[in-house]
């Protein structure tokens, strides 16, 4: 797909981080941009800075964990704009700390927003894309520790090694179908976004019952990770990368070349045999 302008893109997870910034990428393209986000007043917020850019924007509050709600998303997509020619499945949440102590809710929540996001928007958009006839694209956000895992982040691992497995198997049966729908998988490593702060979204019933209080170390290992997040890639880079990989047809995305020799260390080890190990760029 290289032609972006009148065509319809709709972004999950829209309202901050990387989805708005995709959002605001296409709408630089002259595309037309269905907004979804789980939170209200940040969707609202998000929609009006995009009309304030003259874009023409539908948000639609929506919870991609629920596959009613994604439906209701891709009716009210075409009821609008009549089709959708890009979907970046893109809402992703968080949390870190050793799997053991990981919870059932925990695992609900994450594979809930992070890979059920993801099935459910396949299921809901990629039929009537197909039955459109159009060029497409999908695009769905993993990440780096979709392709090797960090210590202390295995369920979110868990979620986008799944989203991996998932795109992959997309994209060939795309291609073998003929379809003229391109794939793409997004892995980005650290983007200065609110990631960190994702709880002021989980649900109620999925949230710890008591949760003990975290320890001084624990405080000191989630400071300095805001830190470093803070002062990561821009969402805007990002964006940028996804819209050239659309127009290049280009797969995997994996936008901070500095990592790829730990994803070339991870190849070697399986070959190996040996443990893989999660080590930053210098």
């Amino acid at each position: 797909m290289r032609e972006f302008a009148g065509k319809v893109a709709v972004v999950t997870g829209g309202a901050s981080g990387i989805g708005f910034a995709l959002a605001e990428r296409f709408a630089a393209e002259q595309m037309r941009v269905v907004l979804a986000d789980v939170e209200a007043a940040a969707l609202a917020r998000a929609a009006a800075t995009l009309r304030a850019q003259g874009a023409t924007v539908l948000a639609v509050q929506t919870d991609v964990a629920d596959g009613a709600s994604v439906e209701a998303l891709a009716r009210q997509s075409y009821a609008t704009f009549g089709a959708v020619h890009i979907l970046c499945n893109n809402a992703g949440v968080s949390l870190g700390g050793p799997l053991w102590l990981a919870s059932e809710a925990d695992w609900s929540w994450l594979l809930g927003v992070n890979l059920w996001g993801v099935v459910h928007g396949v299921h809901a958009f990629l039929p009537r894309m197909l039955a459109g006839g159009e060029a497409g694209h999908v695009v769905n956000t993993s990440s780096l520790s979709g392709l090797i895992a960090p210590p202390g982040g295995g369920v979110y691992a868990a979620s986008k090694f799944a989203v991996v497995g998932l795109t992959e198997s997309l994209a060939q049966e795309l291609a073998a179908s003929g379809a003229p729908i391109g794939v793409s998988l997004l892995c980005p490593a650290g983007v200065a976004t609110a990631i960190m702060d994702a709880e002021r979204n989980r649900p109620a019933r999925l949230r710890a019952q008591a949760a003990p209080a975290p320890s001084a170390a624990e405080q000191q290992v989630d400071e300095q990770l805001r830190r470093t997040i803070a002062s990561a890639t821009p969402p805007a880079e990002i964006a940028a990368a996804v819209l050239a990989a659309i127009r290049a047809e280009q797969f995997y995305i994996v936008p901070q070349p500095e990592w790829l020799p730990l994803l070339q260390a991870r190849a070697e080890a399986i070959q190996t045999g040996a443990m893989p190990h999660f080590a930053p760029p210098a």
